[in-house]
């Protein structure tokens, strides 16, 4: 992977969940084309090996390892292999995140007669277990991989944990409240484990993607013609850059985050990388 600038992390070993995803697996290449040691860890074992199989083609180093990053014994034997593969971890991304659709709403809005529609779901017909499943995959699903690869961390030079959370955490988007609350969650936790792990020499920032088009929203801002629906034209009229993000316009951000030189005083912060969306106001 081409570059347009280079930072150093030879025989740096960076954890990534969520690293077969869109935005992830394009953080697991940046990392390694700056000389990191990858480990991709998600659920399904051959899409974690094809994405760590496409790392090493292109000259790097990775290993991909099947893991649930809601069970404890899950990522201790990921950890293991990591450590007996790779070495200590130095770089933790936590990717790993989505939404469930009987967390989220049909309309924006509630007006009363959506209360007598058997095919509308309203905020009362929220399920507690699609509610539940969305923050303990996004906020317990950051706590846990950081519980266990913090260890490897303590004291050691240029550690640093980056959590993915999301612009709706600055303000909650229509349809999904569990999704933008559990985002909420992560950020403010970002800045919880800054300041416990700030004797420890762990730093622990977040980066707030705005809107990208991922396989787990596509069918959402996409028609069936490849035409934005009218929620994306809504998002892109809400946001002053006027298009949607690639995955490449994260990884400026977050070499800088993981690079110790370059962000070594940067601690318990939260950075949007949305085209000023959370800055708009709408007028």
């Amino acid at each position: 992977m081409n570059l347009p600038f280079q930072i150093d992390l030879t025989n740096k070993v960076c954890v990534v969940t969520g690293g077969t995803g869109v935005l992830c697996g394009k953080m697991a290449e940046s990392l390694a084309a700056c000389g990191a040691k990858v480990a991709i860890l998600a659920l399904g074992q051959e899409a974690c090996e094809q994405k760590a199989a496409a790392i090493r083609e292109a000259g790097g180093i990775a290993i991909g390892i099947e893991t649930n990053v809601l069970d404890k014994q899950s990522l201790k034997v990921a950890h293991e292999k990591i450590l007996a593969e790779l070495g200590p971890c130095d770089i933790l991304i936590n990717g790993a995140g989505g939404n469930h659709p009987k967390g989220q709403t049909t309309n924006e809005y509630l007006y009363p007669e959506d209360l007598e529609n058997d095919e509308i779901s309203t905020f009362f017909d929220l399920d507690k277990d699609g509610v539940q499943f969305v923050f303990d995959l996004n906020f317990l699903g950051t706590l846990l991989p950081s519980q266990e690869f913090a260890r490897d961390m303590i004291n050691r030079e240029g550690a640093t944990i980056v959590n993915i959370s999301s612009m709706n955490a600055y303000c909650p988007l229509t349809k999904i409240p569990a999704y933008s609350g559990a985002k909420a969650a992560v950020t403010n936790f970002t800045q919880w484990l800054a300041v416990h792990m700030s004797k420890v020499g762990i730093r622990v920032n977040a980066i707030a993607p705005g809107f990208f088009v991922t396989a787990q929203n596509e069918k959402l801002l996409k028609n069936e013609d490849g035409t934005w629906t009218a929620r994306a034209q809504k998002i892109l009229t809400s946001t002053p850059m006027e298009h949607f993000g690639e995955a490449d316009e994260l990884i400026g951000t977050l070499l800088y985050l993981v690079n110790h030189e370059a962000s070594g005083f940067v601690n318990g912060v939260c950075i949007p990388v949305d085209g000023a969306f959370s800055a708009y106001s709408g007028v």
